[in-house]
């Protein structure tokens, strides 16, 4: 009997889910961004700086305890992949947040995660020599226009601000781009998580320096924020990108930007519960069309 053909797809189905359980967590990073900088004062590159931090000290430990991390063999070029990604991901996530304070969430939340499947697939077409298929455009502008009515129309604002935080959302979707790429090709005999954790640590120490300068960096550390610390830095970062890391391994990458939709979906459910957010039918409408985009991606071929 041919196992290659029962193990295929069951590999494939694992790496689908890992994506779109990685869409999921980071869908509740918002949130508890949000009710760690009412919690603390923090400005928002410090929590961005002490997300990746946490999320990639939280990994380190965990290597430290199991023995693995005196094991990893790290040369010059896995050093070079995960400084790269450390400061993608710092990138990513300083572009939105002067995004957000340039323009507003909306705008900032719209260009980016927008954009991001767009590039993904343009880089991933001009790299293979191939243009894209019909599904996934179609899928990327079933998303777009969902994601358009989820956040809602930007508000009107200072010409000059609106197009700085335009490009500013554009650098973000630009390294979270660069981060789906580079993540489909591991870094030598690094597993996913080991690679989300260690870059993380250097992103993270690339972006406190910025966040000391920009807004100061003290919090004080009673129980519920060490609790919103530890959540924020494990959920929706070390573990996600993990699965995310995971998921690239089948799943093409300009389908993991897509089903990575999956975010704002969760994100506006969790805002409806928890801070009696209304979605309001033109929410409602982007939600289910962003489904429908992540269906289609799902069921479409995968590499």
């Amino acid at each position: 009997m041919d196992h290659t053909r029962t193990l295929a797809p069951t590999s494939d189905r694992t790496h689908l889910l890992a994506v779109v359980g990685a869409g999921v967590l980071w869908g509740t990073g918002g949130l508890t961004g949000v009710l760690l900088i009412d919690r603390t004062g923090l400005g928002v590159l410090a929590v961005a700086a002490y997300r990746l931090l946490v999320g990639g000290g939280l990994v380190a430990l965990w290597l430290l305890a199991t023995g693995r991390l005196t094991r990893l063999r790290l040369g010059g070029r896995s050093v070079r992949r995960l400084v790269l990604l450390g400061a993608l991901a710092a990138l990513y996530q300083s572009c939105y947040f002067a995004a957000v304070s340039l323009t507003s969430v909306s705008l900032a939340t719209l260009v980016t995660l927008g954009a991001s499947p767009v590039l993904v697939v343009a880089a991933e077409s001009a790299l293979g020599r191939r243009r894209p298929s019909g599904r996934i455009l179609l899928a990327i502008a079933t998303a777009i226009a969902g994601l358009a009515l989820l956040v809602g129309t930007p508000a009107a604002g200072d010409p000059k601000a609106v197009l700085a935080g335009t490009a500013c959302a554009l650098g973000s979707a630009a390294g979270f781009a660069a981060i789906t790429m580079l993540g489909a090709r591991p870094v030598d005999t690094l597993g996913p998580l080991p690679t989300a954790g260690l870059s993380f640590c250097a992103g993270g120490l690339l972006l406190l320096p910025v966040a000391a300068l920009t807004g100061g960096v003290t919090v004080g550390l009673d129980a519920g924020t060490v609790a919103m610390l530890l959540y924020l830095g494990l959920a929706p970062t070390a573990l996600a990108y993990g699965l995310y890391f995971t998921g690239l391994r089948t799943v093409a990458t300009g389908s993991a930007a897509l089903i990575s939709l999956m975010e704002p979906i969760t994100a506006a459910v969790l805002g409806a519960v928890v801070l009696d957010e209304r979605l309001g039918t033109a929410g409602l409408a982007g939600a289910v069309l962003i489904g429908v985009a992540v269906l289609m991606t799902a069921t479409g071929r995968r590499r």
